[in-house]
């Protein structure tokens, strides 16, 4: 079996990954070394390499592979600097692979300090926006990706702290499920 996940790990970069503009080839490299099915319980590592999100843990969802590296792509992440991964155990081991120093937390959690603050900031999984907590630990040139969903839609977000503000633009457009807890509030309307 360990065989047929070494092909998998191949054949999802090459097949998920390269073919969808992903050319960082630190991400590439990282993804065909990092084994995905251990970020998934037994009865689901056979689909660990699908084009599929898929839960780890109660309200806790891996992306899709296209996914999680066209989002670490965009956050053009660089060896040694400080990255935390929130609810995002396989992207953080990729940016752990590419010799990024990775502090991991849940959601739920509060955001780990550091003077500083981080220089990148990863989460797997749809938030309805991005708290102002995570975009407030972002160092100065600080990178934060996250999926924000409203409704059926959402796209991936990368927020970047300048030296006056912080800025958003999108990056792509994807629909993970919604972490628990994370879920739009809702107000009583007549």
């Amino acid at each position: 079996m360990t065989d047929d996940f070494a092909a998998a790990r191949t054949n999802m970069v090459d097949s998920q990954v390269r073919p969808l503009d992903v050319t960082d080839i630190g991400i590439q490299d990282a993804m065909r070394t990092i084994r995905r099915e251990d970020f998934v319980s037994p009865a689901k590592r056979a689909l660990a390499y699908a084009d599929a999100e898929l839960e780890y843990a109660p309200g806790r969802w891996l992306l899709r592979p296209r996914d999680v590296a066209k989002l670490l792509q965009a956050l053009t992440p660089e060896a040694g600097e400080p990255a935390l991964a929130i609810s995002a155990p396989y992207a953080g081991a990729v940016l752990a692979r590419m010799g990024l120093e990775v502090v991991s937390c849940d959601a739920a959690d509060a955001i780990p300090a550091r003077d500083g603050g981080w220089r990148v900031m990863v989460c797997e999984g749809a938030v309805s926006k991005a708290p102002q907590t995570w975009i407030d630990a972002l160092a100065p040139g600080g990178r934060l990706g996250v999926v924000e969903r409203d409704g059926a839609l959402g796209r991936a977000m990368i927020y970047l702290r300048g030296p006056a503000a912080v800025g958003s633009r999108p990056a792509f457009d994807s629909t993970p499920p919604l972490l628990a807890g994370f879920e739009p509030q809702t107000s009583f309307v007549f």
